[in-house]
């Protein structure tokens, strides 16, 4: 990405005051209430620094994982949490295509895989139908947020989410996770992740603007060889199915959704209200027919 001109405006290393609008200069986004911004993860440039990490837990106060050793993984925090909100993952790919352990690595990110994962700000978003009380909402950046003033610990956005992302921390009994930066937004920075991302694999922006950039890198990446690589959560897309439209932070992949710990098809929770109703009325009707059976044999 070119370096903004408005960056050439602020060559001093101390600044006075924050910049007006920052995000034009660090990410070329005028952050404007009204529309609608997310993440394109593109996982093929993601190193497995875990800067995001660190940039994520410094700016909300989020306190250290207990470190410890997983047995899975080079990753220390092993899953997203209500006190880790993005997560790096490590995937070591021991085995081929054809099940034998691979004798020749392709320059290409060796034999592992690594994805920044975080909260997909679903549209619609499943734990935001769930939630009783109005704690989740949708911001006027078309983010999903959480008020845990407003929340009461019903875990019902938990069971709700598709991907695993919220959690309820036991220490306050309320529902955390990635709010994309709300109070960043409001300021005119782009999140903090995405700032702390030294290979730009977390791009922030514009949905629309982000949509076609996504589709360009994966041309880009089929033309040097690299068919294996779509994108999840975009719109019409792998991750897009089940009544969610698109996931605001999206994903560019190069193996199976599985392969990274996302869905293969995931759904909203009310597509199978429905069926769940049919399901209890025919168990009613039949219980009712059994009972009826067996006092009138009796008679």
């Amino acid at each position: 990405m070119s370096v903004p001109a408005r960056a050439q405006e602020y060559t001093q290393s101390i600044l006075a005051r924050a910049i007006p609008n920052e995000s034009e200069l660090t990410c070329g986004v005028t952050i404007e209430p009204g529309k609608s911004y997310g993440f394109f993860t593109d996982t093929t440039l993601c190193i497995g620094c875990k800067a995001c990490e660190v940039a994520c837990k410094e700016w909300n106060a989020l306190p250290a994982e207990e470190f410890k050793i997983t047995g899975q993984s080079y990753d220390n925090t092993g899953a997203l949490s209500a006190t880790t909100w993005r997560h790096v993952s490590f995937v070591e790919k021991l085995r081929d295509d054809k099940g034998d352990r691979p004798s020749l690595l392709e320059p290409f990110q060796s034999n592992w895989l690594m994805m920044s994962d975080v909260c997909k700000h679903c549209s619609p978003a499943p734990c935001l139908e769930a939630c009783p009380t109005g704690a989740l909402f949708r911001t006027e950046f078309d983010t999903v947020g959480v008020q845990q003033d407003i929340c009461n610990g019903c875990t019902y956005c938990v069971t709700a989410c598709p991907f695993g992302v919220v959690e309820v921390n036991e220490t306050d009994g309320k529902a955390h996770k990635c709010t994309l930066c709300y109070d960043r937004l409001k300021g005119g920075f782009e999140p903090a992740c995405a700032k702390a991302c030294p290979t730009e694999s977390i791009q922030f922006g514009e949905l629309s603007t982000l949509h076609e950039r996504a589709r360009m890198r994966v041309e880009t990446l089929h033309s040097r060889g690299r068919t294996d690589a779509y994108l999840y959560g975009a719109p019409d897309a792998p991750g897009a199915t089940g009544g969610i439209s698109h996931l605001n932070a999206f994903f560019l992949l190069t193996d199976r959704p599985e392969t990274y710990n996302l869905p293969v098809a995931p759904k909203l929770p009310s597509r199978r209200i429905r069926r769940g109703l049919l399901a209890g009325f025919t168990t009613m009707l039949a219980l009712a027919a059994t009972a009826f059976v067996a006092f009138t044999a009796g008679e």
